[in-house]
């Protein structure tokens, strides 16, 4: 894979780490919660994406990140303390209206939480320093 494509999918998945970011400068009662928690799973999916493209692994079309974590597994076994709970809910189903559903705050917390957790993990195996994706 070359460094481009390493370099896209970092830059995308950080639009939506800074949404979240962003998100959290409000007061609580102000925090969309379901866009945090749909921005953090699209982080936590880019990034895995990311790594596997730079390990030349072929993924498709998908949202599912058990899919895309036991793909990184299959690399690299210290994968497994990655924990994405239940983040991949967040990708799909709040999207629909027959799937009506507002996570809590504290959902959002965790989910900010889960992806901070994936974001350091990642980036060390990425050999990527975060502040150098800040200063694009």
């Amino acid at each position: 894979m070359t460094d481009e494509i390493l370099r896209k999918w970092l830059i995308k998945a950080f639009e939506d780490y800074r949404t979240i970011e962003n998100e959290f400068k409000l007061s609580k009662k102000e925090v969309v919660t379901s866009s945090v928690c749909f921005h953090a799973q699209q982080f936590v999916e880019k990034l895995l994406k990311a790594y596997l493209s730079n390990n030349g692994i072929e993924f498709g079309r998908t949202h599912n990140l058990e899919f895309l974590l036991q793909l990184c597994k299959n690399i690299d076994d210290n994968f497994k303390n990655i924990d994405t709970k239940n983040l991949s809910y967040y990708a799909v189903e709040l999207r629909y209206p027959d799937e009506f559903y507002i996570p809590t705050y504290d959902e959002a917390k965790e989910c900010f939480e889960l992806a901070k957790k994936a974001k350091d993990f990642i980036l060390e195996k990425l050999n990527v320093i975060e502040k150098d994706l800040k200063s694009k």
